[in-house]
């Protein structure tokens, strides 16, 4: 099957991101938002990412207008036909299960049999929202990290009711974006976050019981383990409502008390303290 035309359902910091790396190459992109003000600030995000891109000397002018032709927008969150004439559609929203569920009964009313569905969930059960829909086997996981644009990897999740043929289609839908592919089980965490959400709880677990500041702490982890960014300035940047979600996810799938979320991380979200998109996390940003 040859991908096309490609559907991004949800257009914040992860959608934005995916639809920019299938517009550069080459996909007609068709994505949706929930109002015109949110669908406007994906687009400008999109095209300002680009625009770092040109500067560099990594996109040519001509490539970025050319990339930013290639989306087409819809408002709104309840109306998917827009999305019909998609090969492939990935689902971009918060780590919300019946949020996702609702988007996959959704798409899979509108979209012809032969479209595949995939979710950019990080945490969540994949084989949950295929069940939503009326091919399980043409459903699968297709998580992207953040910076979508910088980052190389994408764990490609194969469901007990994917096809083979259906994972080859993300196989080599993920080359054709000039990214790094690896197969993973739908189980929670795949593989990445398995590994890395503890490391992240333990970083806020160590800020709450002042072991250490958030700055020394993200120090430590950049020069004396070489991460390119600190797990509290992570944090900030991925959202930490969005992070709470997640580990909320893998704590009540498997009760394990390493993905338990601490009261800090609780009480910060409570009082709306979500990182750069609130302008105060476990730092401050003007």
């Amino acid at each position: 099957m040859e991908i096309k035309t490609a559907g991004v359902v949800g257009f914040g910091i992860m959608g934005s991101g995916i639809a920019q790396v299938c517009a550069q190459s080459g996909y007609e992109v068709i994505v949706s938002a929930r109002s015109e003000e949110k669908l406007n600030h994906g687009l400008a995000s999109v095209d300002r990412m680009m625009a770092k891109a040109v500067e560099k000397g990594k996109l040519s002018q001509k490539d970025r207008e050319s990339a930013m032709a290639r989306i087409k927008g819809i408002i709104s969150s309840t109306d998917f036909s827009g999305f019909s004439v998609c090969d492939l559609v990935i689902e971009a929203s918060t780590e919300n299960i019946d949020l996702k569920k609702n988007i996959f009964a959704g798409i899979d009313k509108v979209c012809p049999l032969s479209t595949i569905f995939a979710t950019n969930t990080s945490t969540l059960s994949v084989i949950g929202l295929a069940a939503e829909t009326r091919r399980a086997e043409r459903v699968m996981g297709m998580h992207f990290f953040n910076p979508v644009p910088m980052m190389q990897l994408v764990e490609i999740v194969r469901t007990i009711a994917t096809s083979d043929e259906t994972v080859e289609v993300g196989k080599r839908f993920v080359k054709s974006l000039g990214k790094t592919g690896v197969i993973a089980r739908d189980f929670p965490g795949f593989i990445a976050n398995r590994l890395t959400l503890p490391f992240l709880l333990n970083a806020v677990r160590m800020v709450e019981a002042n072991i250490a500041t958030a700055e020394d702490i993200d120090t430590a982890m950049r020069y004396g383990n070489n991460h390119p960014m600190g797990p509290l300035a992570l944090l900030d940047l991925i959202g930490l409502d969005n992070f709470l979600d997640g580990v909320n996810a893998m704590y009540e799938e498997m009760k394990d008390p390493q993905f338990a979320p601490p009261p800090l991380l609780k009480g910060m979200v409570a009082m709306g303290w979500l990182g750069r998109k609130t302008r105060k996390g476990f730092y401050e940003y003007k």
